[in-house]
């Protein structure tokens, strides 16, 4: 397939294109092919006391299509063709662009069978740092059709899937190749009609009352002249998007409906069906990022996947896909290789799509400047390609570049601030944007219209992938600074009132907002998230701060140059608070900032300690402990072997070393801790380590240590987790002592 161009589509699901009609050239194949026939086992859900999904299916015969009335043949068909749609993929809105076929360009996913688990508190680029670790041969992998076919060895059925994964790392481009596989006849066609209902799109019908029944009239208005649930018909229902859901889902309501016909508010519905109160037989598929997965009740659910992205043979095949000439293609992996952290993010394929289209346009058409190194750096291209097709276009400008670009930066900040991934009409109206003007954006905005729908209107937004819309709120909130004397973190009510009083008396600003302290309150808000939300935005408002993105800036824009006296300033404050911190989690993403801002010295030093072998005779500080962390996480090649004994020393504890580099012990495979000194302190830390999710820890040597009894039982408890990932487990000769008595394990391996 040829694609010229950056402006051509991608693999990339903007979740723009569900409402497109079908192309009238669009066939489909294979409608009426014999149905496979389903299982009859039951299914359980013991939420909400409920006591139906216990019982045989009365439905759930999966019927060949000879068996299937004449009018459900209809619908199916209909059903189908409506479905189709999902051959294309779309960048931007779906009004704008030229479609990709999703079979000519779609790339297999690595999905594998998971745990719910713990939910991580680091960034999604942090947990997708640590997966990039994890081997492609560790865990089962599992093909986007077959998630409700069980592995072997597996004799429960699957009724209700959660499917996981971080943002834009392709859970509904798998939807999507789902339902057109099933659309086309290829895959599972046992099930007899598929419902795709996003949760942005559930969330306009929020105040609604109405039964399950006329929720699928209004989505799918085919199946107004049948009565699809008197029958003995496999449905599926899709729920993309749980982290998008603004419904109330409690799942602790008593409110139980059991007829399709009864009406109630449109999360009461949800909640049913997912339960098994409302068509106990149907096959739900719920997908969602990983913050917000345990939603949905552990007890209800039959099995996790995750969607874990591209692996690194995927990403070079995207690539090729992607870029017509593979001379260029070659050149485009070759540098994304030579930076570690942008090569990591080719986990994610929409970043794919974004490095695919800087690199592809900055390599061909020999443009001066630096090829991006940094993820600042790819953004900010990024972001001045896009204003630059705008142009290309020729559309109609009633906004200057910068003001469209400060307005949507505002609902960027003000959305992230509040955790929010979608927003709608109201929240472009209340930052004054028109929204017509807004679709021009398409590569920066993605919009959703369902002109179908007929009981209401409206249109959903969100940006095509997290990372954009974290990019543009700091840059929002460098431009208020620089350009307009506000500091956004100030309380609002007395920067309202302030500038009210400014401009009643038509008064001037004396006072200068200072860009460092700025910055110093940014750091210090990232650092008192709990779910590291805003750790990509502060990377990204400290690398603009930098003269060479400034001057790339320029191109798009008149910005006001912030003085590097300033950002000497900031790094000496993050170096303070990575010495009084005790998170090791947060020392990685404040170190992330200072190489934004450029400052190495704190790696510096450790590298030296590395490279003369001095590092366990000398006396670490905190700050420079934590530089260990951070180098030996970003070294080039991976921590696959970690031994303690190489930082142990007069200064340094078996114990005080592994809680320090705990970090690096949770993403090593074999850890070596014998013979070292360990204690229950440090058992503690070993604990933590099996317990982390996701756990690439694969073999644990803790021969020749002396534990006690409550070292011993917080390691069993940990081993006992099911999330645990561990297969050898080296105990030889090791002893713990209880009271008197020193007692030895026989020599072995534990496996």
């Amino acid at each position: 397939m040829e694609t010229s161009n950056s402006q051509e589509p991608s693999c990339v699901s903007m979740k723009s294109d569900w409402s497109m009609d079908l192309p009238q050239h669009f066939a489909v194949g294979h409608i009426s092919a014999d149905l496979g026939q389903s299982s009859n086992s039951e299914f359980t859900c013991m939420s909400m006391k409920n006591d139906r999904s216990t019982e045989e299916p009365t439905r759930f015969k999966g019927k060949h299509t000879t068996d299937l009335s004449h009018d459900f043949q209809l619908v199916q068909s209909r059903s189908k063709l409506n479905l189709m749609k999902f051959q294309c993929l779309y960048e931007g809105t779906a009004t704008q662009g030229n479609p990709a076929l999703l079979n000519e360009i779609y790339t297999e996913l690595y999905i594998t069978e998971s745990g719910i688990g713990e939910i991580s508190n680091e960034h999604e680029v942090r947990q997708i740092e640590t997966q990039s670790r994890r081997a492609a041969t560790e865990d089962t992998a599992i093909k986007c059709n077959d998630i409700f076919r069980a592995l072997p060895g597996q004799d429960k059925p699957i009724r209700i899937v959660l499917t996981k994964g971080v943002a834009g790392i392709g859970k509904t481009v798998s939807v999507q190749k789902f339902i057109l596989d099933w659309a086309e006849g290829k895959e599972n066609q046992d099930v007899q009609l598929i419902f795709p209902l996003p949760f942005r799109e559930l969330n306009l019908m929020k105040d609604k009352t109405l039964s399950l029944s006329d929720l699928l009239h209004v989505f799918f208005p085919e199946t107004k002249e049948t009565e699809m649930f008197r029958g003995e018909y496999k449905v599926l229902f899709i729920f993309d998007g749980l982290d998008e859901c603004r419904l109330s889902l409690d799942f602790q309501s008593d409110v139980r409906l059991c007829d399709v016909s009864e009406s109630a508010s449109v999360d009461v519905l949800l909640m049913n069906l997912i339960v098994g109160n409302l068509l106990p037989s149907a096959l739900i598929w719920i997908t969602s990022r990983p913050a917000a997965a345990d939603l949905v009740p552990s007890q209800c659910v039959h099995r996790v996947t995750e969607v874990r992205g591209f692996s690194d043979p995927q990403k070079e095949e995207y690539f090729r896909k992607r870029i017509s000439d593979q001379s260029l293609a070659d050149r485009i992996i070759s540098h994304l290789k030579s930076s570690r952290s942008l090569y990591i993010m080719c986990h994610i394929p929409v970043f794919c799509w974004i490095s695919a289209a800087v690199m592809e346009k900055m390599l061909s058409e020999a443009e001066s400047g630096e090829i991006p190194k940094t993820l600042t750096q790819m953004y900010t291209h990024f972001l001045i390609l896009q204003t630059n097709i705008k142009h290309q276009k020729d559309y109609e400008k009633n906004v200057t570049d910068k003001d469209m670009i400060l307005k949507l930066g505002k609902v960027a900040f003000q959305q992230l601030v509040k955790g929010n991934v979608i927003f709608y009409e109201e929240d472009l109206r209340e930052c004054g944007i028109d929204v017509t003007e807004a679709s021009v954006y398409s590569g920066l905005c993605t919009q959703i219209f369902r002109e179908e729908f007929g009981l209401y209107q409206g249109k959903v937004f969100c940006f095509v992938h997290l990372s954009i819309q974290e990019h543009l709120a700091a840059l929002y909130v460098h431009l208020s600074c620089t350009n307009h004397n506000r500091n956004v973190f100030e309380p609002i009510t007395k920067q309202s009132l302030l500038s009210k009083f400014k401009d009643r008396f038509q008064l001037s600003s004396s006072e200068h907002v200072s860009l460092t302290e700025m910055h110093q309150k940014a750091v210090d808000e990232a650092l008192q998230s709990k779910n590291g939300h805003l750790d990509l935005f502060l990377r990204f408002l400290l690398g603009l701060s930098v003269e060479s993105h400034q001057i790339l800036l320029q191109q798009i824009m008149t910005l006001k140059r912030s003085s590097s006296d300033s950002n000497e300033k900031t790094a000496e404050y993050i170096k303070k608070k990575i010495r009084t911190i005790d998170s090791p989690e947060k020392s990685i993403c404040l170190f992330h900032c200072l190489n934004e801002l450029g400052d190495d010295s704190l790696m510096q030093e450790i590298h030296n300690y590395l490279k003369t072998g001095e590092i366990r005779e000398t006396k670490l500080s905190s700050s420079q402990w934590s530089a260990l962390v951070y180098v030996l996480l970003t070294l080039e090649l991976k921590m696959d072997v970690f031994h303690l004994m190489q930082f142990v020393g007069e200064h340094n504890t078996a114990d005080a070393v592994l809680k320090m580099l705990l970090p690096v012990v949770k993403e090593s495979r074999l850890v070596h801790l014998y013979d070292c000194g360990l204690t229950d302190e440090g058992c503690a830390a070993v604990s933590s380590a099996l317990r982390s999710n996701p756990s690439n820890l694969r073999h644990l040597d803790l021969s020749l240590n002396t534990l006690e009894d409550s070292g011993v039982n917080l390691l069993s408890a940990a081993l006992k987790d099911s999330d645990s990932k561990l297969e050898i487990l080296r105990f030889r000769l090791s002893f713990w002592a209880t009271g008197k008595k020193i007692f030895s394990i026989g020599a072995g391996d534990m496996k």
